[in-house]
């Protein structure tokens, strides 16, 4: 490995792309697995957790990888696709070190572990050299002293931390997108996935327990207090907050929605009156939404808005006041592809299309996947019998329910057979 750098830190790598050696990309870098050994002893690299094509964690091991660079990482292309499983004599490097909290052992100083270096040793095995410590802060928004200090000048790395907080895991996962935090988050041991998910901020862990299959998602909230847990599934789409309040206990479902902003309950509520696996069950109450005077700048400041899902941003619903759902008569529809090609300053009411068939919220999966396929849409308005917009099936809300339940977890245990 003649051009990898001497020295790199863990959380750096984190994310970075992993390439072959015909340049073709075949993961990216997750976490680092070394094993420890007694407290003096720097531990040994045995690889990298890569998440591969599929959202598979397979092991990569460091005899594998032929550099590292400041954007890249190369490996021999040879990799075992089997999943990867922790044993328990090995240490997940992002997951469970850092926030771990250590004495400096020439100062006294304690602090907690924010990064971790590794480097190649006289035998070619990469080892951790590194520790980066960051002391507790001082004084308001004063952030704490740091050192990089040696392995072997810290105490505290090798034993079980019971005060082991979450900030700068929290850190490092509020850079990832919320499938790929939801994907390190469901791999941590139970305690440590807890103390992680109480760090996130309400936004962030909802968006990404969206991502998580149903068991994390009703353990998760069953950790949280009652109005945490509520502000939480507020910050969740009606729809995917209407399917974890099904899978809760009758009387934590009414306490929840009790504790709810009654506007963001009663989303819920009607969401969950509908049959399951029918448009109603599975549509959001918040598509994007414009009265017939407004213009087509107006409407494409809508879609730019990135919480959206592309396919929640392919289509403008027109309907007459009021505005939110339920609706006053849906109007038409205006695609994207034709916002694009009109003078921004007309009125949206001209690039109507009024020839679209609406579903309605009784209409079974089956007929949700026929119309949307027969029509070639990545989404489709939901009316009620006064032709009032009620909400919008997604193709993606479509893909969630006709795959089996937990699926992201079969999915797993499939790949665990997978060589």
């Amino acid at each position: 490995m003649s051009t990898t750098p001497t020295r790199v830190f863990a959380a750096r790598l984190v994310g970075l792309p992993i390439f072959d050696p015909q340049g073709d990309q075949v993961g990216k870098v997750r976490d680092l697995v070394v094993t420890l050994r007694t407290e003096g002893t720097q531990p040994r690299v045995l690889g990298m957790v890569a998440e591969v094509f599929g959202r598979r964690r397979i092991f990569v091991p460091m005899t594998r990888v032929t550099n590292i660079d400041s954007g890249h990482v190369y490996t021999t292309g040879l990799l075992n696709m089997r999943r990867f499983e922790q044993r328990s004599t090995e240490t997940l490097v992002i997951g469970q070190m850092l926030d771990r909290t250590v004495t400096i052992k020439d100062s006294g100083v304690t602090g907690t572990v924010y990064d971790v270096a590794m480097e190649p040793a006289r035998t070619r095995d990469w080892v951790l050299s590194r520790v980066a410590v960051r002391e507790p802060s001082k004084g308001f928004r004063r952030r704490g002293q740091t050192h990089v200090v040696e392995w072997r000048d810290v105490s505290g790395l090798t034993r079980a931390d019971d005060r082991q907080g979450a900030t700068h895991l929290v850190a490092a996962l509020n850079e990832m997108r919320p499938a790929d935090a939801a994907s390190i988050l469901h791999d941590l041991p139970p305690e440590r996935r807890t103390a992680v998910a109480l760090a996130l901020d309400d936004e962030r862990l909802a968006d990404v327990l969206e991502e998580l299959p149903e068991d994390d998602q009703v353990e998760i909230l069953k950790g949280l207090d009652s109005e945490r847990a509520a502000d939480v599934l507020e910050e969740m789409s009606p729809d995917d907050a209407a399917d974890l309040v099904s899978d809760l206990p009758p009387e934590t479902a009414e306490i929840l929605l009790g504790l709810m902003e009654p506007e963001e309950a009663e989303d819920v509520r009607r969401l969950m009156s509908y049959v399951e696996n029918t448009a109603g069950a599975m549509m959001t109450s918040e598509p994007v939404i414009l009265g017939p005077d407004a213009t087509i700048a107006d409407a494409l400041a809508h879609v730019r808005n990135p919480e959206l899902t592309p396919a929640l941003a392919a289509l403008v619903y027109v309907c007459r006041p009021p505005l939110e759902t339920p609706t006053g008569k849906l109007l038409g529809v205006a695609h994207i592809q034709r916002l694009l090609r009109e003078p921004p300053s007309t009125l949206v009411a001209g690039a109507l299309d009024d020839s679209m068939e609406w579903l309605r919220p009784e209409a079974s999966i089956d007929e949700v996947a026929a119309h949307l396929a027969t029509y070639n849409l990545v989404a489709a308005p939901v009316v009620d019998e006064d032709r009032r917009l009620i909400g919008a099936v997604t193709v993606d809300d479509l893909l969630d329910h006709m795959l089996p339940a937990n699926w992201r977890e079969q999915a797993r245990e499939r790949e665990r057979g997978v060589s």
